[in-house]
């Protein structure tokens, strides 16, 4: 789309240098012609109908660019010109598509030359690929047939073209924010706790699982109890004394606890250490006596 410039005299001119009623535009009324339908204005300015051109109205050539950003790059270009044309990506026809992708490069070359830089990349690479394909092929047997110039080329296009359905996959997919929204419920933070109801079955449960837990928890407390063995030693000569044999076992009665025993036991082994009583046996499993040791006078 070319858009219109103004000459010099002021007037607009359409484009291709017509005269505006030539090209078909309205002309301003009074100028030998009924006044025009304002179904035929050009444009509308404030929802009011635009008949002609202003007068003092400078377009500059660049005012109006359109650009179509439909390609991605130049993989996404020449992806397209083939499917369009449904031909075969593994025998693709190099002369018919390098001619639609360098037209399309001289367009955009004409207005941004930054951006078709990658473009004319991939148009060098489309002419080295046919120019390989025009030349001869060799006939000498000893060398190896070689590679299709457009393999490299086609691997591409197939991974780009596998990427960029991928892509839109993933983009076909629901996405918070966009395709749904989660759900938000207000919660009152001022409303006053229930308590459940509690009976007296409940209750007894728990004093039950109290009284059992308190069970496996007993305590066992160890104390100290003050036993003397000089003390043991006088009550064992006290119950001598006017005795002249004791059996062994008669001298532990009333000896209630074991600890009370075993200092009992104790006190009647010093008494022999010392040999202040004698524990004599008649006979090999005969009962055991104790008296008091013989002292001359």
């Amino acid at each position: 789309m070319v858009p219109s410039q103004a000459t010099p005299d002021g007037r607009a001119e359409s484009p291709g240098g017509l005269d505006p009623q030539d090209a078909g535009l309205p002309v301003q009324a009074g100028a030998g012609m009924d006044a025009p339908d304002p179904v035929d204005a050009i444009a509308r300015l404030y929802g009011e109908p635009l008949l002609r051109l202003p007068t003092d109205l400078y377009i500059p050539p660049d005012a109006l660019e359109v650009f179509l950003d439909a390609f991605e790059g130049p993989l996404d270009l020449l992806l397209y010109l083939i499917r369009k044309q449904n031909f075969n990506i593994l025998d693709i026809p190099m002369a018919q598509v390098t001619l639609q992708y360098l037209e399309y490069v001289e367009q955009i070359r004409k207005h941004n030359l930054e951006l078709a830089a990658e473009y004319l990349l991939m148009a060098a690479m489309l002419i080295e690929i046919k120019s390989r394909m025009l030349l001869p092929k060799r006939q000498d047997a000893l060398i190896e047939e070689a590679d299709d110039p457009r393999a490299e080329l086609v691997r591409r296009l197939l991974d780009y073209e596998q990427i960029k359905l991928a892509a839109q996959q993933l983009g076909a997919l629901p996405q918070d924010g966009r395709d749904f929204q989660r759900p938000a419920l207000p919660v009152e933070q001022g409303l006053a706790p229930v308590w459940p109801d509690v009976d007296a079955h409940d209750l007894q449960r728990v004093w039950m699982d109290v009284l059992r837990r308190a069970k496996l928890t007993q305590h066992h407390k160890i104390g100290r109890e003050e036993l003397s063995v000089r003390e043991h030693m006088s009550a064992i000569l006290r119950m001598l004394q006017g005795a002249r044999f004791v059996e062994f076992s008669e001298l532990f009665d009333g000896q209630a606890t074991v600890p009370v025993v075993v200092v009992h036991f104790v006190a009647m082994l010093e008494l022999a250490k010392e040999t202040l009583i004698e524990i004599t046996q008649a006979e090999p499993f005969a009962p055991i006596y104790v008296r008091l040791a013989y002292s001359p006078a």
